[in-house]
């Protein structure tokens, strides 16, 4: 079996692509708190990180940092919406996937602020 929606090449498939992943973050941002709440602070943190940064190495690392918290944020959204898509009824597995997709966030947060924190201390200290 295959999927029609896979036979797309070229622009076609760039095109459809872009318009699907912009639907998403909309998506995203409209239903998810979470990732409204990070995006605002990635407004605040990324000038932050250009500030912060002693160099364009620097400033690419805790840029990056923010991303992460958003792609790690939207992986999470989607790995809960597919458990809520299967049931609303708790299940381990169910539990178990929520969580580890929470505390993929949760990681990447405290990388990120690990990083910010890290870099304010290098600019204070010198």
């Amino acid at each position: 079996m295959t999927n029609p929606h896979k036979g797309r090449t070229g622009l076609d498939r760039i095109i459809r692509a872009t318009g699907y992943s912009l639907s998403g973050l909309k998506k995203a941002y409209q239903g998810e708190s979470a990732f409204r709440q990070e995006t605002w602070l990635a407004i605040v943190l990324i000038p932050l990180a250009l500030w912060l940064g002693q160099d364009w190495t620097q400033r690419a690392v805790l840029i990056s940092s923010v991303a992460l918290v958003l792609i790690v944020e939207l992986l999470n959204s989607g790995i809960e919406a597919v458990v809520d898509r299967v049931s609303f009824e708790h299940h381990e597995l169910s539990g178990r996937a929520k969580d580890i997709a929470s505390a993929a966030v949760f990681v990447s947060l405290m990388l990120c602020g690990g990083l910010f924190v890290s870099a304010l201390w290098m600019k204070v200290a010198a």
